[in-house]
């Protein structure tokens, strides 16, 4: 018996869902899978509010993450870093050889557009990464400031992990001017893992003409050139592909406009109701997560104990993560979760609280 999963991915994914995994197998070359190849491109570019195609890779985010690394860094990376997984990207990038600096400021703050600019201006860079949503602390850096800032430098690359966001609040890559937006499908998407997405602007494909060094399996030239066919460059994980075009469908039978409001509506629940037990939020005021919250444990409770007593009851919750493991806690609030669900959980939480 599986448990209902409140943690930070992967996430719970509805029956419906899972079904769709079932579907008959076919060949990646086939006709039919060219079909469902361009139908789900064609959804995933109207979540994204894009022109540009939207590819699929058979990969954790993370191979993504990686392979814009290879595809577009040539001189020098400014990695941003305010969490575990945006100091991981910088580790990232000096494993692929890439020079690199990593700009950070404390676990809990955002990356802010004034220390973007502060960066770049200095011209050493030609790309940067950051992390828009940072899973391990549950900070939401101000996206659309930083993207303001780096329409003042057009020649580096601007490379932006969404991975705990993308389809939860509203993100138009184009407007956005976003060179490579990535993201895994375990989080707001509420899939199971082993599919990643992910978007490359014309000035990102031009670029990677001139990189040497890009590889094979996650070359942006390759993904293009297949996808011009509705095709992947290797094998995808068909099954996956099923999921997501049933997902897709879903997430547009809500609307994404009620889409946005329902993870904006249970990240506020979420909050007041951590505030209300007498804990902390962990995240700087006006930069939380709209898909999970991370709440500083003020009460000294034993999140440990809790965890356990809550997995006796079916339910996955997390204590915390890195080097803020059990001084935080965190809860998801994404994908098809409502707000019935946290009620539950939080009813939960308060009976069995006093004993931790």
């Amino acid at each position: 018996m599986g448990k209902k999963l409140f943690i930070p991915g992967p996430v719970h994914v509805r029956e419906d869902v899972l079904q769709a995994m079932a579907t008959p197998m076919i060949g990646h070359r086939m006709p039919e899978y060219v079909e469902l190849h361009k139908r789900v491109k064609e959804k995933l570019q109207k979540l994204l509010f894009t022109n540009r195609s939207v590819y699929l890779s058979t990969s954790s985010a993370f191979g993504i993450m990686e392979g814009a690394i290879r595809n577009l860094v040539q001189k020098k990376c400014a990695n941003f870093v305010n969490g575990a997984f945006s100091s991981k990207w910088h580790d990232v990038t000096k494993r692929c050889g890439k020079e690199a600096d990593d700009f950070k400021t404390e676990w809990g703050n955002p990356i802010t557009p004034e220390m973007v600019d502060d960066v770049l201006k200095t011209g050493e860079y030609d790309a940067m990464t950051v992390i828009h949503n940072e899973t391990s602390t549950g900070v939401m850096s101000p996206l659309e400031e930083i993207a303001k800032v780096m329409k003042k430098y057009p020649d580096v690359s601007f490379i932006v992990d969404t991975v705990s966001s993308m389809s939860a609040i509203k993100i138009n890559v184009d407007k956005l001017s976003v060179d490579c937006c990535i993201a895994g499908v375990q989080k707001a998407f509420a899939l199971p893992p082993g599919l990643a997405v992910f978007t490359a602007s014309q000035k990102a494909l031009d670029k990677a003409k001139n990189s040497v060094d890009r590889g094979y399996y996650f070359d942006f030239l390759e993904f293009d050139k297949n996808d011009a066919k509705d095709n992947t460059p290797s094998t995808p994980c068909i099954s996956q592909i099923f999921a997501m075009d049933a997902q897709l469908n879903n997430m547009f039978a809500e609307g994404l406009e009620k889409r946005f409001a329902r993870h904006k509506e249970m990240a506020e629940f979420t909050r007041n109701w951590i505030v209300s037990q007498g804990f902390e939020l962990y995240p700087k005021k006006g930069y939380e997560s709209i898909t999970l919250t991370s709440g500083r444990n003020t009460r000294s409770t034993d999140l440990a104990k809790l965890k356990k007593e809550l997995g006796k009851r079916g339910i996955a919750f997390d204590n915390g993560y890195g080097k803020i493991k059990n001084e935080t806690f965190r809860i998801a609030h994404m994908g098809d979760l409502q707000m019935q669900d946290l009620k539950e959980l939080f009813g939960m939480i308060e009976e069995i609280l006093p004993a931790c």
